[in-house]
């Protein structure tokens, strides 16, 4: 039976000896949507990508992957993810389309998924291109084939258009905008361009110091945002507001 979330979690948390990375976090990514995780430099996302990848172990707490459990069912879980984590690594002296053909095989995928792969994110011209010749911004696009080739039906991306122009910038985030309608596929989203997840994300989640301030639409923020007096312009100023008056009142109890 399909649930209406693809990716949820319950009380998920990591530990680094003494520091608490992420924080009890509850999140609900729902199925066929683009889910923005937004946060500062520091605030967890990552770690918390990382343990929905099965990269790292959660302390404590559990998530379900399209109804199954981590780490019952982690094989299975991953078959079903495609992930662009902190600028994957590749091959320098193999092709593009090399580098996507070991990923092929791992994952026992069709030969004509590499080059579907490749077109997806404009590389199919430069696919024989060294990768050692290729531009950061080509990495990067060839980091978000690597993701994409199968089709997965969920996709977890952090920050995939680092390195871009803003011409590839416009191009990648069309295509993410587009992927769910193209093969309805589940996206969760990282990056510190706010502007460009705002054109995106159907959902939002904000996390700052391990711990989730706020999730839901950017209706839902805009309706927060006036409630707590702050600017609701664009998800730029909201999300600085929030995060502000969180550090705020941290400090705040720190002090007493």
């Amino acid at each position: 039976m399909l649930t209406t979330n693809m990716i949820s979690t319950v009380g998920l948390t990591k530990k680094y000896n003494n520091f608490v990375s992420v924080n009890g976090i509850n999140i609900h990514i729902r199925r066929g949507t683009i889910y923005g995780f937004l946060g500062p430099n520091g605030a967890g996302k990552s770690t918390t990508m990382k343990m929905l990848l099965g990269m790292a172990k959660p302390t404590s707490g559990k998530f379900h992957v399209n109804g199954k459990v981590m780490p019952e069912d982690r094989i299975e879980i991953l078959k079903n993810i495609g992930s662009f984590i902190e600028s994957p690594a590749y091959y320098p002296n193999l092709t593009g389309r090399e580098n996507l053909e070991i990923i092929r095989k791992i994952l026992n995928l069709k030969k004509e998924d590499v080059d579907d792969a490749l077109e997806l994110v404009g590389l199919s011209e430069f696919g024989d291109r060294l990768v050692r010749k290729y531009s950061l911004g080509m990495k990067q696009r060839l980091g978000l084939a690597g993701a994409l080739i199968g089709r997965p039906p969920i996709l977890i991306l952090d920050e995939p258009t680092n390195g871009l122009d803003p011409a590839g910038i416009h191009e990648i985030r069309n295509l993410i905008k587009e992927l769910p309608k193209m093969y309805n596929c589940t996206i969760m989203i990282s990056s510190h361009m706010l502007s460009e997840i705002e054109l995106m994300a159907d959902d939002i989640g904000i996390l700052n110091h391990g711990t989730l301030l706020f999730e839901g639409s950017m209706d839902d923020l805009r309706a927060e945002a006036k409630v707590q007096g702050y600017n609701d312009n664009n998800l730029e100023d909201m999300f600085l507001s929030m995060i502000e008056a969180d550090n705020k009142q941290r400090k705040q109890r720190a002090v007493i």
